[in-house]
């Protein structure tokens, strides 16, 4: 799946960060540090990028 454009429950822009957290956290730092740092505080926003898993990789293999 694709992180969504904005969060579903407050309506901030999110996905332009996307790409940051994941090479911040893929480096080692903690993934709270990292959410403070990019200006996500509220727990909703906080939610979608803790628990959202790119599946788009493995969905790609299979064709109609």
């Amino acid at each position: 799946m694709i992180i969504p454009v904005r969060c579903i429950s407050c309506g901030k822009p999110i996905a332009q960060l996307w790409e940051q957290f994941n090479e911040k956290v893929a480096a080692g730092e903690d993934s709270g540090k990292v959410l403070d740092e990019l200006g996500l505080k509220r727990y909703c926003c906080r939610t979608l990028f803790l628990t959202h898993v790119d599946t788009h990789k493995q969905v790609g293999k299979y064709k109609v």
